[in-house]
């Protein structure tokens, strides 16, 4: 707790460090504090270029931070997310500290020099560092090294956004991927003392400012549904055109990688001249666009503006997050969307900035595939509690529709496309590495549903297992039925209980044979019972038995 303290404070001081770097480069290569709020204004620092400075800024900004991330922390190219989430998953937590110092110029560089990027991938990814480089140094156990990994992403979180509840959610449901009372107090304490630092060096104020919305029609919540169903589509397609993006990128480069940023910071700066709304990470707009103030086809070109302007920027080697622009293409696609409806529907429709609002929320869930985390995220970015019951509703269908669009979010992705596996073991282990059906034991015989109870318990307790399948008058797996359940059952009242074991019948986390171990471990360890059945993939019937000594003895074999 002491050690998530501090992680705490270095990621709270490292956002403040990082902030101040942001503002400083951006100040230097376009004479404005943020470029975003004068779009198309000269630099004053070089008037006689006129707004034909930005083809320069992306190329010099490339010449700089180029050659910085490919000497000393290639990892620190890209959103920085994924490589947090690795980290933790397959690498004991254990991140370079030479990443903190790369990422933060890298990044602060890419922003500054008109890339379309946000700043809490970076961030994230420099507050981990510090929680991993503190947790070797003190020798911490993997568990806690990776508990510290999360302390200083959800620092880095709060401290940047003012949004400590959201640092904590973020840490826990996309780093983590758990939830548990000691990470929940340990990333308390980490969000609470960075907020401190945050708040003293940025003031206590709600990050955006939005009017006062409220929901007059019952109706509206009809629209809200529809519009966290086209923000589901909206993200995932985000999520596949940024790597389109980088793909062609990837195709057309022939040089050297640290020259990369550089040659391709042209074509970004024609983007920029085109639409200079598009430099950094352009919340002046954002703002703007949910007071009303852009018509709705130029909403639609900035939606299209920035995800084309993210996409390069990533695509041509720059360093930065993706959370922003999803925030930004989500209050593009709902202020249309609510202009839209208003005009249809001016009676029940409700104000416009209401659904740029909430299609910011749910286009970032649609991406992420992190329900509460946007939930949260928004009601502290905008410190607006009037619009929470349409943000949840649309929050959840977009997470839903994004589910069964894509297995994958805009972080997963990145690394499946390198053939990393969260879920699975990590690359070149031969833990785990084989697949269920190869380490499998025989099914044991299974129980139908019309056996009576007392009849179950007394073959439950000759198998050997303490969990049996269940399969109906047709042959179908229903679940597993263990002699717990069966126990719990007779010892109930007559008249309550059950009388067949078809009515106990439970289906665990489903796992196939062809499913690598590593994988199925999860399912296994939740199980009740000493096993689950293993199922074939394509017609679902049991077709083997994984115990917890069967597993044990494949990683034993392989180890």
């Amino acid at each position: 707790m002491a050690l998530a303290v501090v992680v705490g404070a270095g990621a709270g001081a490292g956002s403040v460090v990082f902030r101040w770097c942001i503002k400083a480069f951006t100040q230097l290569f376009s004479g404005h504090a943020d470029y975003a709020a004068s779009p198309g204004a000269d630099n004053p620092h070089a008037p006689w270029l006129g707004p034909y400075f930005v083809l320069l800024a992306p190329l010099i900004g490339g010449l700089l931070y180029g050659p910085l991330v490919n000497r000393f922390a290639k990892e620190a190219r890209g959103h920085g997310v994924p490589e947090v989430m690795l980290a933790v998953a397959q690498r004991g937590g254990r991140i370079s500290p030479k990443v903190a110092v790369v990422k933060t110029l890298a990044s602060a560089l890419t922003i500054g020099s008109g890339g379309s990027v946000g700043r809490e991938g970076p961030i994230v990814q420099i507050g981990s560092a510090l929680g991993s480089t503190l947790g070797r140094v003190t020798k911490m156990t993997e568990g806690r090294l990776k508990l510290l990994v999360a302390c200083g992403a959800a620092g880095g979180i709060a401290a940047t956004f003012n949004a400590p509840l959201a640092g904590v959610f973020f840490a826990m449901e996309l780093i983590l991927d758990t939830f548990s009372a000691e990470a929940f107090g340990a990333t308390v304490l980490a969000s609470v003392t960075a907020s401190v630092i945050g708040r003293a060096a940025f003031g206590d104020v709600a990050f955006l400012h939005l009017p006062d919305f409220h929901v007059d029609h019952l109706a509206q919540y009809g629209l809200f549904a529809v519009l966290g169903v086209v923000a589901a589509v909206a993200g995932v397609g985000f999520s596949r055109f940024l790597y389109l993006i980088e793909d062609a990128c990837d195709w057309a480069w022939r040089g050297p990688e640290w020259l990369r940023p550089a040659v391709g910071g042209l074509a970004l700066g024609l983007v920029l001249l085109a639409l200079p709304e598009m430099y950094g990470v352009g919340y002046p707009v954002l703002q703007k666009a949910t007071e009303g103030g852009y018509a709705i086809g130029f909403l639609l070109l900035l939606l299209v503006g920035k995800m084309l302007a993210t996409s390069l920027t990533i695509g041509i080697g720059g360093s930065g997050g993706v959370f922003a622009p999803s925030l930004f293409i989500g209050a593009m696609l709902g202020s249309v969307y609510g202009t839209g409806v208003h005009h249809l529907l001016p009676q029940s429709a409700g104000a416009v900035g209401a659904y740029a609002l909430v299609g910011m929320g749910a286009v970032f869930a649609g991406a992420s595939q992190a329900p509460i985390t946007a939930v949260v995220i928004l009601f502290e970015l905008t410190g607006e509690y009037s619009i929470i019951l349409p943000l949840m509703l649309a929050i959840v269908l977009a997470t839903a529709v994004s589910r069964l669009l894509s297995h994958d979010t805009v972080y997963t992705l990145k690394l499946r496309r390198r053939g990393v596996d969260l879920e699975g073991p990590a690359r070149g282990a031969p833990i785990g590495a084989q697949h269920v059906g190869a380490v499998m034991e025989p099914l044991p015989s299974p129980l139908p549903a019309s056996t009576t109870l007392a009849d179950a318990a007394e073959l439950l307790s000759l198998s050997g297992h303490g969990a049996l399948p269940v399969l109906d008058d047709g042959g179908h797996y229903l679940g597993v039925i263990t002699a717990q359940a069966v126990a719990e059952a007779l010892a109930e009242q007559p008249e309550d209980a059950p009388t067949l074991a078809g009515q106990l019948a439970e289906p665990p986390a489903p796992i196939t044979a062809d499913q690598p171990l590593a994988q199925a471990l999860h399912a296994l360890l939740s199980a009740a019972g000493t096993g689950v059945p293993v199922l074939d993939h394509k017609q679902g019937k049991p077709v083997g038995w994984l115990s917890h000594q069967s597993a044990l003895r494949a990683v034993h074999a392989a180890a």
